[in-house]
C-alpha cells in the first residue's frame, strides 16, 4: 500500500485516478487504451473497466501481463481478484474464437473444443451454419459473416476474423513529395505512418479491417490516403456531408497521383463512379419513402473495392451497419476521434468494422507539435430572469432549450470576441434562431444547414485565406471542416451532452497554428440548470483527453 500513488482498483471494476498525485498524468494517458472515462469532477475520476474496453485493448496488442503490470504499479492498494480474473480472462477471450478458410471454406474455429460444440448446439446460433462434422470447426454460411460476429459477441465472444478479404479491383497509384496546392513538402508524419502499417498488417489477415482514432486536426484524412496506398485498390470513402467529401477528394487529388477522372463525388449534386468514390452516409441511408428501398446501397457494389473507408465511423447510421454485414469480406477502416457513440452501439463497429487498431492520446500529439495547445474554459452565467418562470414550468427538453438559448448569452459572447480581436474566431451553436440573433449583433456570417454548398465552400475559403476572422456555425461545422487557422471556438449551445460533439468541435481549433498560438475552446453554459447538467457530461470528453477544464463566473469574462 502507498498512499502516493495515482490508483485505486476496485471490485466493481472501476479504476479512481487522484488528479493531485504525482504520477497522474502518466496514468490519464495509459488508463483509456483499456477502461473507459465515467465522470472527471476536480479531484478524482472514474474509469471502468469493460468487456469491450479489453477486447479493444487486445486487438491493438495489449496483454493481460502489460495491463496489471501497469495496475500494480500504479495502484495505491493490491488489485481485486475479480477484476484481475475479468482482464485475463478477456483477452483470453480475444482470438479464442477465429473465422479462418479452411481449404477455401469459411470456418469457425477455435481451440477449445467444448466451447464449439456448444455454439453448434445452441438454438439461436444454428441459422449461421452449414451442417457439417465438427473436424475442424463450424462452416459458416458466406454471406452471414458479419452477422455470426455480431451474435457472438453478444454473447460474450469476440471473433477475431482472418478469412481474409478480396483484393479488389487494382489501383496504382503514387504520394506526391509536394503538395499540388502549397509547393510544400508532405510526407506520412511517423504517426500517420505506423497507424496505416498496422492497419495493413503486411497484407496478412491480421490486417484490413479496424478502427484508428487519432485526434481532429491529427491528420485522420492522410491516414486514410496512406491505408489505401498500401494497398493500391479501388477505394469507396463514405463521410458525413458535402463539404467533407470535397475535402476528401481535394485532399487525394494535391497528395496523390490519382487524376481527376479517377476520383469520383457521389452526392446529391453530382453522382460520379470513379476507381476512388466519395459519398455520404446521407446519401447511402436515403430512400424515398420511410419503408422503401434504399436507393443507393447498390454503391457498395457499383465496383470491385478493396477498401471501404468509414470517415467519423462513430456517427456511422444502424442502415450502413446493415450493409457493412453484408460486405465483410472487404477490407473496411474506420477512422474517428472517440470511440463513444451515444446509442451504445460499440459492439457493431467492433464486430463489423473491426477492433481499435490504432489510438494515441491528444495530449501526446500536443507535446509532440502535431496538434495545437489548447486551453478550456468554460463561463456559467444565471438565466436571464424574464424566462425563469417559463424554464420552471417546462419539462427536462424544454428546460435545456431555454437555458441554452439563454439571452444574455450575447453580451458573454460579444466580449469574448472583442478580447480575441487579433485571432480567429469560430461560434459554433445548436439553434438557428441563436444563431442569427448573434450574426446580426456581431456583424458576422452564418452557416446552416440551409446555406448552399457554394456558399459555405466561399466562406470557409475566406476564413482561411484570413479575409474573415469571425464565422458563425451550426452544428454543420461539427464535421470535417478543415480551418487550420481558427485558434479559438465559442461554443453557445450543444446536443445535450454529446462527447462525440465536443470532440469534434475542440477538433475545429486543435490544427497547429503558424505562429504557435494556444487554441481556446470556450463553453457559455447557463448556471444551475440542465445545459450545466449535460455540459458536465461533455466535460468528460475533454478531461478523458488530458486537458484542464478551467470554469468561469461571468463576471471573470
Amino acid at each position: 500500500m502507498s498512499p502516493d500513488l495515482p490508483l485505486t482498483v476496485q471490485s466493481d471494476r472501476t479504476i479512481l485516478a487522484e488528479v493531485h498525485t504525482e504520477g497522474f498524468a502518466e496514468a490519464r494517458n495509459f488508463l483509456p487504451l483499456f477502461a473507459e472515462l465515467e465522470k472527471s469532477p476536480e479531484h478524482i475520476h472514474t474509469y471502468r473497466i469493460t468487456s469491450l474496453s479489453i477486447w479493444n485493448a487486445a486487438a491493438a496488442g495489449l496483454t493481460a501481463e502489460k495491463i496489471l503490470d501497469f495496475l500494480e504499479a500504479q495502484s495505491r492498494y493490491p488489485i481485486p481478484g475479480n477484476v484481475r480474473g475479468d482482464i485475463e480472462e478477456n483477452i483470453r477471450r480475444f482470438g479464442l474464437l477465429r473465422l479462418e478458410r479452411i481449404d477455401g471454406i469459411l470456418m469457425l474455429t477455435s481451440s477449445d473444443k467444448a466451447l464449439l460444440d456448444r455454439i453448434r448446439k445452441a438454438a439461436a446460433l444454428k441459422k449461421y451454419f452449414e451442417k457439417s462434422p465438427l473436424e475442424h470447426g463450424l462452416q459458416v454460411i458466406e454471406l452471414l459473416r458479419g452477422d455470426v460476429k455480431q451474435a457472438l459477441i453478444r454473447i460474450g465472444y469476440p471473433v477475431e476474423d482472418l478469412a481474409g478479404y478480396t483484393a479488389g479491383a487494382e489501383l496504382a497509384f503514387s504520394l506526391r513529395d509536394v503538395s499540388e496546392r502549397t509547393g510544400d513538402s508532405f510526407g506520412l508524419r511517423s504517426y500517420q505512418e505506423e497507424a496505416a502499417s498496422i492497419f495493413h498488417a503486411g497484407g496478412t489477415e491480421k490486417g484490413g479491417s479496424g478502427v484508428v482514432v487519432l485526434p481532429c486536426g491529427a491528420g485522420k484524412t492522410i491516414v486514410g490516403i496512406g491505408c489505401l496506398l498500401k494497398l493500391q485498390t479501388q477505394c469507396l470513402i463514405l463521410t458525413t456531408n458535402t463539404i467533407a467529401v470535397r475535402q476528401w477528394r481535394d485532399e487525394l487529388l494535391d497528395k496523390t497521383s490519382l487524376t481527376e477522372d479517377q476520383v469520383g463525388e457521389y452526392t446529391g449534386e453530382n453522382k460520379k463512379i470513379a476507381p476512388v468514390t466519395v459519398s455520404t452516409y446521407q446519401m447511402i441511408t436515403y430512400r424515398r419513402r420511410k419503408s422503401g428501398e434504399f436507393t443507393h446501397f447498390s454503391l457498395f457494389g457499383a465496383r470491385d473495392w478493396g477498401l471501404v473507408i468509414y470517415d467519423e465511423v462513430h456517427l456511422l447510421p444502424a442502415p450502413v451497419f446493415r450493409v457493412t454485414a453484408e460486405i465483410q469480406a472487404r477490407r473496411r477502416l474506420g477512422l474517428t476521434a472517440t470511440l463513444v457513440r451515444e446509442d451504445e452501439r460499440e459492439d457493431e463497429v467492433f464486430s463489423l468494422i473491426g477492433p481499435k487498431k490504432y489510438d494515441v492520446p491528444w495530449k501526446i500529439l500536443e507535446q509532440q507539435g502535431w496538434i495545437a495547445d489548447a486551453h478550456c474554459v468554460e463561463v456559467r452565467l444565471p438565466l436571464v430572469p424574464a424566462a425563469m418562470f417559463e424554464y420552471m414550468s417546462s419539462g427536462s427538453r424544454d428546460q435545456f432549450r431555454i437555458a441554452s438559448e439563454n439571452p444574455d448569452k450575447l453580451p458573454v459572447v460579444e466580449r469574448l470576441v472583442k478580447n480575441h480581436s487579433e485571432d480567429r474566431v469560430l461560434i459554433i451553436g445548436q439553434y438557428l434562431d441563436q444563431l442569427d440573433h448573434l450574426a446580426e449583433a456581431l456583424g458576422a456570417p452564418v452557416i446552416t444547414g440551409r446555406t448552399p454548398n457554394k456558399e459555405r465552400a466561399e466562406l470557409y475559403s475566406r476564413f482561411r485565406g484570413g479575409d474573415l476572422n469571425l464565422l458563425i456555425v451550426s452544428k454543420v461545422g461539427n464535421f470535417a471542416v478543415d480551418l487550420p487557422d481558427a485558434n479559438v471556438a465559442i461554443q453557445v449551445s450543444g446536443t445535450f451532452g454529446s462527447r462525440q460533439e465536443e470532440a469534434q468541435r475542440l477538433g475545429r481549433i486543435l490544427r497547429p497554428k503558424s505562429d504557435r498560438r494556444q487554441a481556446v475552446f470556450y463553453s457559455v453554459v447557463t448556471r444551475d440548470s440542465r445545459e450545466e447538467h449535460f455540459a458536465n457530461n461533455r466535460q468528460l470528453f475533454l478531461t478523458e483527453q488530458g486537458y484542464t477544464y478551467e470554469i468561469r463566473d461571468v463576471s471573470e469574462t
